[in-house]
């Protein structure tokens, strides 16, 4: 066709030209994304060569047309002008579909594309994409995405129903999401922790020809020739995995852990698109950036991502197992780490029964007291000891065995808190034994963050207030008053690290499963008596002269230098050379106004230059003719003029956004 409108070109050398320059563009569009320092996707290559290819041909042709001898000038223009195009597709595309590229650093592209494979990928995420933005907008949250919300949507329903209407058609990730925030008493409003709790997770057990195509593939024999026997029906059933009965050939009584077939790519999918949905939220409404919604989801996704790897839960039951060797009163299965992989687990089976089912306990003729003392002591020994515990202590992970003692099962849940963070809550812990409201204040503020509005006094107040109503006369400790602690630390501002979160879960479950196995049992008093015990046990006259050892040795260093700075501040002060260093844009918050601020300065300034320029291109009379009535001048004034005036209304469409809610 073209070659039918262009003289003297032949159909078969235009063909060549076209191919080679279209071939060329590709690379053009490669190397301008590396040069730009970000990581283009196969799609975005796509899309800027062949825009930049046709925009660049039309061009050529067109000036062929209208001049003589055409010929020699059309392969120069075409790779001229098709050049020029794709440098400014791939520009816009970034800029179009990423508006904070210009304030992000970005990595390079580091992987050859798979086409066919991201292609698929990218449909189904986009699919997805799709499907969770119609639940939302049916539920009556499609402006918080930009979108309508449809006209069935049920608004007069409480905005936390509404949440779990939404998480519950999602599906899959979104309700383990939903289950996690139910936890979070410090990131969510009680009426939405309520609402959340009552989140169901029922699926179906996978296909048994499915689960034994995975165990052959992963154990790498055949299920016969591994177990001797293997009980086809799950004994559990859930989104991740799925457990059954098996035994060994020496006749060791095991449960396999399976995980679901295909789940690893369902989870990635609904992942990725969480963490858009994250990104958009933050972008549209101020209380998603005040709450850091993508941290809260980046945290999800690593926690999940580990739950996927059954090999992460061998390891935290293999680790726990050793620290609580001692213990004595509570076990934990062994692992089977040669027939263990990132999708199989097989661990020790546990004959025994669950400790809410209390009247098989006492016709075991067991002591649920004591049951419940072990319980109690092997748990605060995880906990404040070692750092290391089991997350969820609900009396279906905890057995009582015949002989006497209790078996943990399902590590999939564990909470890790570092020395600091171990530090801080025993502090909480003696602050709120001693009722002592200043003491609390500060232990929770040494690793918890605060939000702009905070108000030290008022917070201290408020702690006063908790302690009288939940520790004064007549009042009964439990742990569940935590979450009421967890609530207020929410309506104050005050963000906790999210293992503190994970070990007030735990704390409370715990509870729930020791009233459960011995109702009536005081935790809080039972708790206390425990700590007594083991401070009086450490705080021996060597073991309080080790302590004073070790503190002296780290403060030697101090008291070492500390006269030279004493003298150097001093002579400093004498000299009148004293300076006051002020760090600015020390705040996250303060980096990302500025930030803001500064790219919203520079596209409007970019986009005042291409307009100014773009006027005056429009004023040259003159120049190579672009069609009769139009020179290649004024073609590129207009063309100037349109992108000054996409940059400038994207700035002012920014600061519209700013006054959402």
């Amino acid at each position: 066709m073209l070659a039918t409108e262009v003289p003297g070109i032949s159909d078969l050398l235009t063909g060549v030209r076209l191919v080679t320059s279209l071939a060329g563009m590709f690379v053009v569009a490669v190397i301008v994304g590396r040069l730009l320092g970000v990581r283009r996707s196969f799609s975005a290559v796509v899309i800027s060569a062949v825009a930049g290819w046709v925009a660049g041909a039309v061009i050529a042709v067109v000036l062929a047309r209208n001049h003589e001898g055409g010929d020699a000038g059309f392969t120069r223009n075409l790779w001229l002008f098709a050049t020029f195009c794709t440098m400014s597709a791939t520009v816009w595309i970034e800029m179009l579909a990423k508006p904070g590229t210009l304030a992000r650093a970005q990595t390079s592209l580091t992987s050859i594309p798979r086409p066919i494979r991201a292609l698929r990928r990218r449909t189904q995420r986009l699919g997805r994409y799709a499907q969770i933005t119609r639940i939302a907008a049916r539920n009556g949250f499609g402006k918080s995405l930009g979108i309508a919300d449809e006209e069935s949507s049920d608004r007069r329903a409480p905005v936390p129903v509404r949440v779990r209407h939404a998480l519950e058609d999602a599906g899959g990730v979104f309700v383990k999401l939903g289950q996690v925030l139910s936890t979070r008493a410090d990131l969510l409003p009680p009426p939405m922790v309520h609402e959340l709790a009552h989140l169901q997770d029922d699926v179906a057990p996978a296909a048994q020809q499915d689960v034994e195509e995975l165990l052959e593939a992963e154990l790498g024999a055949a299920v016969d020739a591994v177990f001797r026997e293997f009980d086809w029906e799950p004994v559990a059933a859930a989104s991740i995995g799925q457990a059954y009965r098996a035994r060994l050939p020496n006749g060791d009584a095991v449960v396999v852990k399976v995980q679901r077939p295909g789940i690893a790519d369902a989870v990635e999918r609904d992942l990725d698109v969480l963490a858009q949905l994250g990104e958009t939220l933050e972008a549209r409404v101020a209380w998603a950036a005040e709450y850091r919604v993508t941290q809260v989801i980046g945290e999800f996704s690593d926690r999940l991502r580990e739950e996927l790897d059954f090999r992460v839960e061998a390891r935290n039951a293999i680790e726990i197992s050793r620290r609580l060797a001692d213990s004595g009163g509570v076990r934990v299965p062994r692992v089977h780490q040669e027939l263990s992989t990132s999708r199989v687990l097989v661990m020790e089976w546990f004959e025994g029964v669950s400790v809410r089912d209390t009247d098989r306990i006492d016709a075991m003729g067991l002591d649920r007291d004591s049951l419940a003392d072990h319980l109690l002591r092997s748990s605060l020994q995880q906990m404040f000891i070692e750092g290391h515990f089991h997350a969820d202590p609900h009396p279906g992970n905890v057995l009582a065995l015949a002989d006497g003692t209790l078996g943990l099962i399902d590590f999939g849940a564990t909470g890790r808190l570092d020395h600091v963070e171990q530090s801080s809550i025993r502090e909480m812990m003696f602050a709120v034994g001693s009722q002592d409201a200043a003491l609390l204040r500060q232990a929770v503020l040494e690793v918890a963050g605060v939000r702009s509005g905070f108000d030290d006094d008022l917070f201290e107040r408020a702690l006063a207030r908790f302690m009288a109503r939940h520790l004064g006369p007549g009042s009964v400790p439990s742990a569940a008053m935590f979450n009421e602690l967890l609530q207020m630390f929410f309506s104050f501002g005050v963000c906790l690290p999210p293992e503190f979160s994970t070990f007030f879960r735990a704390l409370i479950t715990l509870e729930g499963t020791l009233t459960t196995l011995r109702p009536g049992y005081l935790v809080i008093d039972a708790a206390q008596s425990v700590a007594a015990e083991w401070s009086r046990e450490r705080l021996t006259p060597s073991s309080v002269g080790e302590l004073m050892r070790d503190e002296a040795v780290k403060l030697a260093p101090l008291l070492r230098r500390l006269p030279r700075h004493v003298d150097r501040v001093a002579t400093i002060v004498e000299r009148g050379d004293l300076r006051v260093r002020i760090s600015l844009l020390s705040s996250e918050e303060d980096v990302r106004v500025v930030t803001r601020f500064l790219n919203r300065a520079l596209l409007a300034f970019v986009g005042g230059i291409v307009g100014f320029m773009s006027v005056f291109l429009i004023g040259i009379k003159g120049g190579p003719e672009f069609t009769g009535q139009t020179s290649l001048y004024e073609l590129f004034g207009y063309f100037g003029l349109f992108c000054s005036t996409l940059l400038i209304m994207r700035v002012l469409v920014s600061v519209f956004r700013d006054g959402e809610t």
